[in-house]
């Protein structure tokens, strides 16, 4: 189980590493120390720490889905059927074009997105999801924001809202 940080080890500087991994990963210790002030060991024990406290989850790879044979991204919805929330869970867990499901509230039970080949492929993965459920699907068109970093500090935020408040000069 992971450890807990108290908001004193959530500092500045741990979230300046958190912020600055967010954008990329793939920084050294030596670079992320520049950035933050800090020896590369120093960097080292406090990234080990957010890892043990669960506050780094993991580091991945941003695959574009289209370079894999998959051209269109959808948002599947699904209204299981009385006693069949576990059953959609489970068979959305072994689908592997499904790269994200949640559990929400309201209608739908479950929002999940799918990755597919081409529309004969959706049918294929509607059909055996609806023997659980109403399913409603959604192609989507473009990603306005996509997969954003989570900023800890807030001020990405600020910096967008004074941004769209201020006057345009141009």
């Amino acid at each position: 189980m992971p450890t807990r940080l108290s908001d004193q080890q959530l500092d500045a500087t741990n979230l300046q590493l958190i912020d600055a991994l967010q954008e990329d990963a793939r920084l050294t210790f030596a670079e992320l120390g520049r950035r933050v002030g800090l020896t590369a060991p120093a960097v080292g024990e406090r990234i080990a720490r957010l890892e043990e406290a669960g506050v780094i989850r993991g580091y991945r790879a941003e695959v574009d889905p289209r370079a894999l044979g998959y051209q269109l991204s959808v948002v599947l919805r699904i209204r299981p059927a009385p006693r069949q929330i576990a059953a959609v869970a489970e068979l959305a867990r072994a689908t592997p074009e499904v790269t994200e499901c949640v559990r929400v509230t309201g209608e739908d039970c479950f929002v999940m997105r799918l990755h597919v080949r081409d529309v004969e492929h959706l049918e294929e993965l509607i059909d055996e999801f609806v023997l659980f459920g109403q399913t409603t699907t959604s192609i989507v068109q473009s990603a306005p924001v996509a997969g954003r970093p989570l900023s800890p500090s807030g001020s990405s935020r600020d910096v967008a809202l004074e941004r769209s408040a201020a006057p345009d000069r141009g």
